[in-house]
C-alpha cells in the first residue's frame, strides 16, 4: 500500500501546514522558483515513486501563476512514478467561467479541468464550485480519467480516493 506524501504549492502554505499537522504528516520537500523570464520551475525534493501524492494549491491570488505551478507539480510527480496524484484545490481557478454565455466565448473551467487531466491528476478535491455546470464538468473529468487510466468503474468515478 502506498504512503501518502503531501506537498504544498506556494499559494497558501499556511493552509497546507495546518492540513499536514492535522494528518500527522510533514510536508514534502519542493522548491519552486521563477526564471528571469517569469517561467515557473518546480523541483520535487524527495522520491515519490509508488507513493500516493496530494498537492494543495489554491486558485486564488496570482491565479495563472498558481495554476501553472500546480500543473508542473502534478506532472513532475507523475514523471517521477507516483502511484496516484490528487490535486487539492480549495478555490477552483476559472470556476466562474463555467458556461458559454456568448458566441465564441470559451468555457475556461472545462479547459482547466482538461489541463489538470493532461498534467496527470488522477483525482481533484475542491470546494464550493460556482455552479452545477462545473460540477458536471468535474464529473466528466473524473469519468474520462478513469476510462483513460483503466482503473475503477467508469460509470461511478471515485471522487474521494
Amino acid at each position: 500500500m502506498p504512503n501518502i506524501v503531501l506537498f504544498s504549492g506556494s499559494s497558501h502554505q499556511d493552509l497546507s501546514q495546518r492540513v499536514a499537522e492535522r494528518l500527522g504528516l510533514e510536508l514534502g520537500k519542493v522548491v519552486t522558483k521563477k526564471f528571469s523570464n517569469q517561467e515557473t520551475s518546480v523541483e520535487i525534493g524527495e522520491s515519490v515513486r509508488g507513493e500516493d501524492v496530494y498537492i494543495i494549491q489554491s486558485g486564488c491570488g496570482e491565479i495563472n501563476d498558481n495554476l501553472m505551478e500546480l500543473l508542473i507539480m502534478i506532472n513532475a510527480c507523475k514523471i517521477a512514478s507516483s502511484s496516484r496524484v490528487t490535486a487539492v484545490i480549495p478555490c477552483f481557478p476559472y470556476a466562474r467561467q463555467d458556461k458559454k454565455d456568448k458566441s465564441r466565448a470559451p468555457i475556461s473551467a472545462k479547459l482547466v479541468a482538461n489541463m489538470l487531466s493532461v498534467a496527470g491528476a488522477d483525482h481533484i478535491i475542491t470546494m464550493d464550485l460556482h455552479a452545477s455546470q462545473i460540477q458536471r464538468e468535474m464529473f466528466y473529468f473524473c469519468e474520462a480519467g478513469l476510462m483513460k487510466g483503466g482503473k475503477g468503474d467508469a460509470r461511478q468515478p471515485d471522487m474521494h480516493g
